[in-house]
């Protein structure tokens, strides 16, 4: 890749970034840059709460493969940027994949929200059950039909922490998405009456994927002291308690089925390869652990859950056993070129594809110049975030553990077999 030509005008936005990734202190975003920075954020409020920004920009998304009898009536997706595809499109915030290189690879080759160069793993698992690409709550019309056959509340930023992530600016925390269900719930029940409803969502597949900004916008960036208040697993035993009160919430809503994804080795992202300093990419291993309590604590939850929600099907998928093994075993994953049995490997494995610095991990991906120019032999798209090639090994992991297993008590297509016979 060739240097970019920085004009005084790219130089001014580099060293907001470089302010906005110092990882001690928050900063103030004046106004007059952020509106250079970003003029769809123009006279918008950049704060916690969310307000629906005018006029967003809007691209078609293609149908995946549709079979005339699903095997789930519908997919809902709760979370973050892990699955976000399109929700902080609409919010004033810096946490937006709506401007290439995002999107290159995807079926539109346009940006689309989406946090990667191409589909995230709800778009596989809905192919998977036969359901269409899932749209974002905020850009639908509010009819009963558009969100029949699911709908995807993620919101990049978010955590679990109503708080987290609120520095980048307005994004739908895990409370309000769960609070938007609710009212999706409602509504179908005017349109469609009680039963009708009831039926769809205990019968649908619940997806959440949501923690990581709890570590990288507030525990590790030590917000309002928290270190010092919690130990990282006091930490994580306070988010896996929330998270099993909001599922709690879903339950009450006739919810049945839930996949709750835990979080892939952060300790790994380029970012903070490149903020440790890491020598010869090696992962950072004290992040990492917190990482694996977080997970450890999740899977325990949902082992409760199980036990106290009789009627509950829920399943723990762990992202960073599955993230590991790519990682650690990346020669045996690849993507066929030709009826030979060719592969191209993932031989990138510790730099993102679309970056800048060592690691391509200090400077976020922001300019099409910045990407490489085959992101299917990364593993990592950007700081923090993998490619889509990563993305459909996850998504196959959790349908089916094809290439190995990373969900307890059963995959989600054991889940689906396992409903048939109820």
């Amino acid at each position: 890749m060739a240097f970019m030509d920085f004009s005084a005008s790219a130089i001014r936005i580099l060293l907001i970034l470089i302010l906005f990734l110092d990882p001690i202190s928050a900063i103030e975003y004046p106004q007059e840059l952020i509106n250079e920075l970003f003029p769809y954020l123009m006279n918008n409020n950049i704060n916690s709460s969310y307000t629906i920004s005018p006029e967003p920009t809007k691209i078609p998304i293609p149908n995946s493969p549709q079979n005339s009898s699903p095997l789930a009536p519908a997919l809902f997706v709760i979370g973050d940027s892990s699955v976000d595809c399109g929700t902080n499109n609409f919010l004033g915030t810096f946490a937006r994949a709506d401007r290439l290189p995002y999107g290159r690879d995807f079926d539109t080759h346009q940006p689309t929200g989406r946090f990667c160069n191409g589909r995230i793993p709800v778009d596989y698992l809905a192919m998977r059950l036969g359901l269409p690409f899932v749209p974002s709550y905020l850009g639908q019309t509010g009819s009963v039909n558009d969100m029949i056959r699911g709908v995807n509340y993620a919101s990049a930023g978010a955590g679990i922490i109503f708080s987290s992530g609120s520095e980048l600016g307005q994004h739908i925390s895990l409370t309000q998405q769960i609070q938007q269900v609710m009212d999706t719930f409602q509504q179908f029940i005017l349109s469609m009456g009680e039963d009708a409803t009831y039926d769809l969502f205990s019968n649908s597949i619940f997806y959440v994927s949501i923690g990581s900004n709890d570590y990288i916008h507030y525990y590790l960036r030590n917000v309002s002291n928290v270190q010092s208040l919690f130990l990282p697993w006091s930490f994580n035993q306070f988010l896996a308690q929330t998270m099993k009160q909001e599922i709690k919430n879903l339950y009450n809503a006739n919810v049945r089925n839930v996949v709750v994804v835990g979080l892939a080795p952060i300790g790994c992202a380029p970012y903070y390869l490149w903020l440790y300093q890491s020598e010869n990419g090696q992962c950072i291993e004290k992040i990492n652990n917190m990482i694996m309590e977080f997970n450890f604590a999740m899977r325990f939850m949902v082992q409760e859950l199980n036990q106290e929600l009789l009627e509950a099907n829920i399943v723990f998928c762990d992202a960073f056993e599955g993230s590991m093994d790519i990682i650690k075993n990346h020669d045996r994953y690849g993507e066929s070129l030709d009826s030979c049995l060719h592969f191209k490997r993932f031989n990138v494995t510790t730099d993102a594809c679309c970056g800048l610095g060592k690691y391509r991990g200090w400077i976020m991906c922001i300019s099409p110049d910045m990407a490489c120019n085959n992101a299917s032999n990364h593993i990592w798209w950007d700081q923090f975030h993998p490619t889509d090639s990563v993305n459909e090994i996850l998504a196959d992991n959790i349908w089916s553990g094809m290439h190995t297993s990373m969900c307890y008590p059963m995959n989600l297509q054991e889940m689906i077999a396992h409903n048939a016979k109820r």
